[in-house]
């Protein structure tokens, strides 16, 4: 019997997601360090040499979840027309108009639990730094790829963390959504506006 095109991939995404959905919740309810593979294999119903195929390390059971952002700023440039930097910084502002967890911006109780997962375990911070150096090569990337493109990308990068950290922090530590926002949209104004001024030439 043969399967249709693409079903075989469908069906493999659905596992990621569905093992990673089991973990992550485990997770939160346990902390990580106290949740072992073993019992995350067997809450999803497959053994651990399965599980270690989908995800070679236990923190990957995490990162899952944002890994389909590693190119998004690539992305962004790719499908606009604009300059990149132009483009890029509507993306960011769009993203905090309609509180997108990647901005930091959302004070949803599962997505304000999952970021004190991520940013509260070290080992996951840690791993996520490699997610960082992907989002910085594939923007590099489409900059063109030479040293100016990569010193770009890293600047680029770093401005969009560090924002979406703050937010984060601010809306963990109590504070309103909305007066959050007011300074959020500001910060990533001002901080665009200094990556313009030193990066001329994606504008």
């Amino acid at each position: 019997m043969t399967h249709p095109p693409g079903l075989r991939e469908r069906k493999k995404q659905q596992t990621y997601e569905s093992v990673s959905e089991i973990a992550i919740r485990l997770f939160l309810e346990k902390g990580f360090d106290a949740v072992s593979v073993a019992e995350i294999a067997a809450a999803a119903g497959i053994s651990k040499p399965t599980l270690f195929r989908y995800f070679p390390v236990k923190e990957d059971l995490v990162l899952h979840r944002i890994a389909d952002h590693e190119d998004e700023a690539a992305r962004v440039v790719v499908e606009s027309g604009e300059a990149p930097l132009v483009a890029l910084r509507r993306h960011f502002l769009e993203g905090l108009e309609r509180g997108d967890p990647v901005t930091g911006l959302s004070d949803h109780p599962q997505v304000l639990a999952f970021h004190r997962l991520l940013y509260g375990t070290p080992s996951l911070v840690a791993r996520a730094h490699g997610h960082l150096e992907r989002q910085e090569a594939a923007l590099a990337q489409v900059l063109g790829g030479d040293l100016d493109a990569r010193l770009a990308a890293g600047q680029i990068i770093a401005v969009r963390r560090v924002l979406a950290l703050e937010n984060w922090r601010r809306i963990a530590d109590g504070e309103p959504i909305e007066e959050v926002r007011v300074d959020a949209v500001a910060a990533a104004e001002r901080a665009f506006a200094v990556l313009a001024g030193g990066l001329i030439w994606l504008t």
